[in-house]
């Protein structure tokens, strides 16, 4: 639920900044689409993979559009990197929540679960050639996480920071200051990344709810009601108006909790 608060109204953003869609109408879209998205797993699994890898391509390209167009200083980037600056209690909110949408935990369970029927080794010296193979893939994973994370922040610091611009902490500030500061085209990109990455990592949070709940409680939800019920608190967080980019970072939060119970 957590995972789906986070994905679901960061599509339902995405979807109000380039369309004008209200936030509950999108957040409703942005379900059916992820819906749509799980149905192609009857078909399937490599179907799936594909439409998700392709959608985690363009928040890569995004990205990467938003950094070579924001210009930040790599030495000062590298040089706070290792020598991190403190801001007081919200950076470390926001520390930790950058942590939990990096690691997500859920996905390590998922991970597990999707690899370990698909080659199966015969003997002690295959088992441990596929573990070596499977490490290599999360840690590409989580590579790719962490500097597309990474990417964002040197991004507003290169961007905004540099223009004096220190009062945007919101995504649409975001999306607005792109416009203002580089071009619509920018802001179109980082809307699009947003919306993509949103999708993209509901449909996964989703299939590690599955995963987590067959492994641990010996229950199978169908995937749909179990789609519904954890699409309901996201569509809270929209319906009451709480704001959206608090809600994102809190909900990150929340996720980083369960990375030591997912390490065990």
């Amino acid at each position: 639920m957590s995972t789906d608060i986070a994905e679901v109204v960061g599509a339902a953003l995405a979807l109000n900044l380039l369309f004008g869609v209200p936030l509950f109408t999108a957040g409703l879209v942005a379900g059916a689409v992820a819906f749509g998205i799980l149905a192609l797993q009857q078909r399937g699994f490599r179907r799936l993979e594909a439409v998700i890898a392709g959608m985690v391509g363009v928040v890569v390209l995004g990205f990467a559009f938003e950094i070579v167009n924001s210009k930040p200083d790599g030495g000062e980037a590298l040089k706070h990197l290792v020598v991190p600056g403190f801001g007081g209690t919200e950076s470390v909110l926001l520390a930790t929540g950058i942590i939990g949408a990096t690691v997500m935990p859920h996905v390590i369970y998922l991970h597990s679960a999707l690899t370990q029927r698909r080659v199966v080794g015969r003997s002690d010296r295959e088992r441990r050639q596929i573990l070596r193979f499977e490490r290599i893939d999360v840690v590409i994973a989580m590579a790719l996480a962490g500097v597309v994370n990474l990417s964002m922040m040197a991004m507003a610091a290169g961007l905004f920071h540099t223009s004096g611009l220190v009062e945007i902490d919101t995504i649409e500030g975001a999306f607005n200051g792109l416009g203002d500061l580089v071009s619509a085209n920018a802001a179109t990109v980082f809307g699009i990344a947003l919306l993509a990455s949103g999708l993209a990592s509901s449909s996964v949070g989703t299939m590690s709810g599955q995963v987590v709940m067959q492994g641990f409680i010996q229950r199978r939800i169908p995937i749909f009601l179990r789609r519904a019920i954890t699409l309901a608190p996201a569509l809270v967080v929209l319906g009451v108006e709480l704001p959206p980019t608090d809600a994102l970072v809190i909900s990150q939060v929340v996720l980083s909790f369960g990375i030591p119970f997912a390490l065990v």
